[in-house]
């Protein structure tokens, strides 16, 4: 039998690089790559030349230098002598607190929005649809400021609630003044102190109660675990609730009794309110709206989710007997979380970053700190806005990451 006469092979060629598809692609790539390179380095190059013109360079060294400036709300401790790096940091914990805080009341006004546009009943569903087109239509801005206005020039001054015949708190506990809003203050009477660790103090109180709850829904998540695992092996679901009720309560409610727990309600004392904590109306009102402006972008995905549940599913649930309302918790919400959660993701996101807007307002947040006032003191605008980009795009990452991995936990698993 004759040997196969092997087809010699086609050497490389330089025009195989643009007319080969084996090669185009990675030419492409490199090209594009190198032209991006160039780009950048005469971007910086540039950047550096100017400012050689100005007198100026590019440093850092400005973040150790006294800031001198109060800032009204801090959640760590803050004077005018500390740094400006421990100002920035204030203001990183404000953004994170409004968007923290944004996010949650955001997401439980447009789950029942969301829900309630789908009502039988015909006013709730037109009323639910209103507030939708009225906050998804206007800019957020325009809401920050009408609630501000409304916080600092229809409430009452703090006097007014002085005697028998002033205003009363709301439930004996809150005071909504034109200054501020008086909410109760939580104190514990033996507490673990604080931890120096230079740049800031760590509460060690505030550790402990955190550690503990997250040990608690670790456990809990644990019992959950084993109850699927013994409905899968045996077809029957032991019951968990009360044992999840007793993981998640007790631990927490026995360490705030040994440290003595208790509430401070505000009283009024002279001309303001003590003994709570006084929330400036600065941050109640751009929590407030941005909390309602995204919670109607996340009613219409909720509504949409549930929307693309199928009927049968709905129907399936009643005919075994359940009613709407369990239907809704136990069958429907559940199957739309794989269709809600990518598009909320967004939402989060957005939220956090129009929390920028806070400066219209007053309220000292990153963005009114390092982009504001210790821009406009030390002229590092570079470095200034360099940084915020940076810190804003690894919040904007840190959330999109810990959502995606909660969308893949919660997605149709193929087999």
């Amino acid at each position: 039998m004759a040997n196969a006469v092997e087809k010699p092979k086609d050497s490389f060629r330089p025009s195989m690089l643009l007319y080969d598809t084996r090669y185009r692609s990675l030419t492409i790539q490199i090209v594009v790559f190198a032209l991006f390179v160039a780009a950048a380095a005469w971007l910086i190059d540039n950047t550096v030349r100017n400012l050689s013109a100005l007198g100026k360079d590019f440093d850092f060294g400005f973040l150790g230098v006294r800031a001198g400036y109060d800032i009204a709300q801090h959640l760590i401790p803050y004077t005018q002598n500390s740094t400006h790096a421990q100002a920035m940091l204030v203001g990183l914990l404000n953004t994170l607190l409004i968007a923290v805080m944004g996010c949650a009341l955001a997401t439980v006004i447009g789950v029942i929005v969301g829900v309630l546009r789908l009502s039988s009943n015909w006013l709730v569903a037109r009323l639910m649809t209103v507030y939708v087109e009225m906050f998804r239509n206007v800019p957020v801005l325009l809401w920050i400021l009408l609630f501000y206005t409304v916080f600092s020039e229809a409430s009452p001054t703090p006097a007014a609630f002085r005697g028998e015949d002033g205003q009363s708190m709301l439930l004996g506990l809150f005071a909504v003044t034109n200054r501020y809003t008086a909410i109760p203050d939580v104190a514990v009477e033996r507490g673990f102190g604080t931890l120096d660790l230079g740049l800031f103090s760590l509460n060690l109180t505030f550790a402990a109660i955190v550690v503990v709850l997250a040990a608690s829904f670790y456990v809990r998540h644990r019992l959950k675990a084993r109850a699927r695992a013994v409905q899968e092996s045996t077809g029957r679901r032991p019951s968990t609730w009360w044992k999840s009720l007793l993981i998640v309560v007790l631990p927490i409610a026995l360490l705030l009794w040994v440290l003595g727990t208790h509430l401070l309600v505000p009283s009024l004392s002279g001309f303001n309110f003590t003994g709570g904590i006084n929330v400036p109306n600065s941050f109640m009102a751009l929590w407030l709206a941005l909390s309602f402006y995204t919670g109607a972008f996340i009613a219409e995905i909720v509504r949409a989710g549930i929307l693309a549940v199928s009927r049968g599913q709905s129907e399936a649930a009643f005919a075994l007997g359940l009613r709407p309302r369990r239907t809704m918790s136990l069958v429907i919400l559940p199957q739309a979380l794989r269709v809600i959660v990518p598009p909320l993701i967004s939402q989060f996101l957005n939220l956090t970053k129009n929390s920028s807007l806070a400066i219209a307002v007053g309220y000292l947040d990153l963005r009114g700190t390092l982009g504001g006032i210790t821009l406009n003191q030390t002229g590092r605008e570079l470095e200034c806005v360099l940084l915020m980009m940076l810190i804003y795009l690894a919040i904007s990452l840190i959330i999109s990451g810990g959502m995606n991995v909660y969308n893949s936990r919660i997605r149709l698993k193929e087999r």
